[in-house]
């Protein structure tokens, strides 16, 4: 009968990322989202002439995006975080 369980997996440190690593990846998620959108919206300001209305957007969706990226990456369940 103990034969008939799979064998146990040792799980090492490297397996797992560290909190710092976690932190460094949300962060870079935040502002990456920033100054792409914030860029995007920079673009579209001089585009339409907008005075700083499309830049306001862009920053705005590069955040959402970014906390959005951050909380699926954070709350992935199994497999790889």
């Amino acid at each position: 009968m103990a034969d008939d369980q799979p064998p146990r997996v040792k799980r090492g440190v490297d397996e797992y990322a560290s909190g710092a690593n976690q932190a460094y990846t949300a962060l870079s998620y935040l502002i990456g989202g920033i100054v792409v959108w914030g860029l995007v919206g920079w673009l579209v300001d001089r585009w339409l002439h907008l005075h700083g209305i499309g830049i306001a957007i862009g920053v705005v969706l590069g955040v959402v995006g970014g906390v959005w990226l951050v909380v699926l990456r954070m709350t992935k369940p199994g497999g790889k975080r």
